[in-house]
């Protein structure tokens, strides 16, 4: 694969102004910005849930804790899947599979670790059709994917029509390290999306070799997510040191660090996918850089794939 030739983007972003989450949360109760942050920042609140009690160290129950995670991510991939790309390639909605609830709450309080698709039966087998196909489970190798990308089966079409937008090279972001435990705090731009969690897959690592870091690959991550979800191997929320905490999200990976004197917060930092896909050199940069003049167009098709969590605005250059 060769890359694009670096260009002056024909788009610029416009990132509206952040809370001004310092003010919201500093001298406050513990317990009042661990109730708080999971409402300021609805489109990931069992990410945001989660990475607070991790942090502070709080008991949860684990499993009920990873399979608020789990649904919060399969509900976004799916709206991506069926709905939203779908829409951008004028291919029409598909119907959306329900997510059913999991076990019964008068159940076995602690039940034996197990993936959402064997505790919600034909739901969860319904979900893994849709996007998948008759086979139910997500191709494994790179000739598996590439049979899936040439069928109708599943969600094939919508990633083809991605595909098919796209030249090998252009819209990527190449050469950023992954997030890690280290990465994630520091100042360098990095890798953390839905697709740094699978970088390592044969087919992701395929499509990195054959189209780059771009659509197609940040695309068919979300397939990988939405299996790692359903068999229950989605990383757990971990703390990472006093106050600090690192859990997945349907973008990426979150952070949080709590810093607090007695039961008063008096530092708060997070570090959340969108930080990194917008920070200076990052994802969003260099996709834009590696965009064609002449595919311009497809700007609302690849700020939806980027899919930040904070209002963007992609704006023609003008010379």
């Amino acid at each position: 694969m060769t890359l694009a030739a670096p260009l002056s983007p024909p788009l610029v972003a416009r990132r509206s102004p952040g809370l001004p989450l310092d003010r919201l949360v500093l001298g406050k109760p513990v317990t009042e910005v661990a109730a708080l942050l999971p409402r300021l920042f609805s489109l990931c609140r069992a990410a945001q849930a989660a990475a607070v009690t991790t942090a502070l160290g709080r008991p949860v129950a684990a499993q009920s804790q990873g399979d608020d995670i789990g649904r919060e991510i399969l509900r976004d991939h799916l709206l991506k899947l069926c709905v939203t790309w779908p829409g951008h390639l004028g291919l029409g909605a598909r119907t959306v599979p329900p997510i059913a609830p999991l076990t019964d709450p008068n159940s076995n309080p602690h039940p034996a670790p197990q993936g959402l698709l064997s505790r919600t039966g034909a739901a969860g087998s319904g979900v893994a059709q849709a996007l998948f196909g008759p086979a139910g489970t997500a191709p494994a190798t790179p000739q598996d994917f590439d049979h899936f990308l040439a069928s109708d089966l599943g969600c094939a079409p919508v990633l083809r029509g991605i595909d098919q937008c796209f030249a090998p090279g252009e819209a990527v972001a190449h050469a950023l390290p992954a997030v890690d435990d280290k990465t994630i705090w520091g100042s360098q731009a990095i890798e953390n999306s839905t697709a740094a969690r699978h970088i390592s897959h044969p087919v992701m690592a395929h499509l990195a070799a054959t189209r780059g870091h771009g659509p197609l690959w940040r695309a068919a991550a979300r397939l990988f997510d939405v299996q790692m979800v359903l068999a229950g191997t989605l990383p757990a929320p971990r703390a990472l040191a006093p106050g600090q905490a690192m859990v997945p999200a349907t973008r990426g990976v979150y952070a949080v660090h709590i810093e607090t004197e007695g039961d008063t917060v008096t530092a708060l930092t997070r570090i959340t996918p969108t930080d990194s896909l917008l920070a200076p050199g990052g994802v969003l940069d260099l996709t834009l850089a590696s965009l064609p003049a002449d595919k311009a167009g497809l700007g609302p098709l690849l700020l939806d794939i980027l899919d930040p969590c904070a209002p963007i605005r992609l704006e023609a250059r003008h010379a």
